[in-house]
């Protein structure tokens, strides 16, 4: 019996965190689509291309609403969840491990399997739990986060037709390594991610069962937590932590494009080994695209980020409440 409930914890955790994965990927991918289009995107952005007059030429893509309208027009709805499968390949064993190792690290760190003893741990304590967590999933998944950047960066017509024209196109290419490609800073970029992304979250449950214990001590004290409450929470941390790392992203997306022959129409393309590491990268973009390049697609990134993480830690908390109401 002790052994079944070894294993039924961190199944339970695995499998909600699998099902917020996919529920939040599934509804924010539109968002995630034209952030990509952006970030891969060499020439400026909106006013940007205006006031630099070294650019590479017309840019295909300068706002939210005129990239939302070009997709649709030139590939249609379907164009907004081009790359969704290895997405949700991707996505669902990344929150599975994300969540199942984050749980064992704070039962380790609390001496508690117990959930709700797990929101006492120190901020400190909070962010190592979620950096730790972050590169184990995204060792884990790397190379479909990979080919969903490919198949939702190549636009019309297309370099690969699917999922699998694109896995064998890169081995034929770029060999094992081409996988994995952009590991390194998406590592670098994991753990402040992570970490800020789980620390915030838990400060703010904190805080805002304090401010229920706080309204309610005339009554009968309830800390527990509204889903209205979850979820601004899970806004408040995705906005905080996605407004931090995005550089780190972008150099992250044109490591994994590097060679991919789009169509002309979508501006330059990143040439093989453009790069040769991520200070390389990070210094490249910085001198031919200036600070904005860096913060290429923000905009759809943050929008996107914000409710892809609140809908994720609701989806979970309601996820493993349920689960664990049937295993009992």
């Amino acid at each position: 019996m002790e052994d079944q409930g070894k294993l039924k914890g961190p199944l339970i955790h695995a499998t909600a965190g699998a099902i917020s994965g996919a529920v939040s990927r599934t509804v924010t991918s539109p968002l995630d689509v034209i952030k990509i289009r952006f970030q891969v995107q060499l020439e400026p952005i909106s006013q940007w291309a205006l006031l630099r007059r070294d650019a590479n030429g017309p840019s295909k893509y300068t706002g939210m609403l005129q990239a939302t309208k070009d997709i649709f027009r030139e590939e249609g709805l379907r164009g907004f969840w081009r790359g969704n499968v290895p997405a949700l390949l991707m996505v669902m064993p990344y929150t599975a491990i994300q969540f199942a190792v984050l749980h064992k690290v704070k039962t380790l760190v609390s001496g508690s399997s117990k959930s709700e003893d797990h929101i006492n741990l120190s901020p400190y304590l909070s962010f190592v739990s979620g950096g730790l967590a972050g590169c184990a999933a995204t060792v884990g998944s790397y190379p479909f986060d990979l080919l969903r950047t490919v198949l939702a960066s190549q636009g019309e017509p297309k370099v690969y037709p699917n999922m699998r024209a694109a896995f064998v196109g890169i081995l034929e290419t770029r060999g094992i390594r081409g996988l994995y490609a952009g590991l390194t800073p998406t590592l670098i970029e994991i753990v402040p991610y992570a970490g800020l992304h789980f620390g915030t979250y838990d400060t703010f449950k904190r805080w805002t069962m304090a401010w229920n214990h706080d309204r309610s001590y005339t009554r009968q004290t309830d800390d527990s937590l509204t889903g209205f409450q979850l979820f601004v929470c899970g806004l408040a941390a995705g906005t905080c932590a996605k407004t931090v790392c995005h550089p780190l992203d972008v150099v992250k997306k044109r490591f994994q494009i590097e060679g991919l022959r789009r169509d002309p129409r979508y501006g330059a393309g990143v040439k093989h080994h453009a790069y040769r590491n991520m200070y390389h990268a990070l210094k490249q973009i910085l001198h031919a695209e200036g600070w904005a390049g860096l913060y290429k697609g923000i905009t759809p990134s943050v929008v996107k980020a914000a409710p892809a993480s609140a809908v994720t830690f609701v989806a979970y908390e309601f996820s493993s409440d349920w689960l664990q109401s049937l295993l009992i």
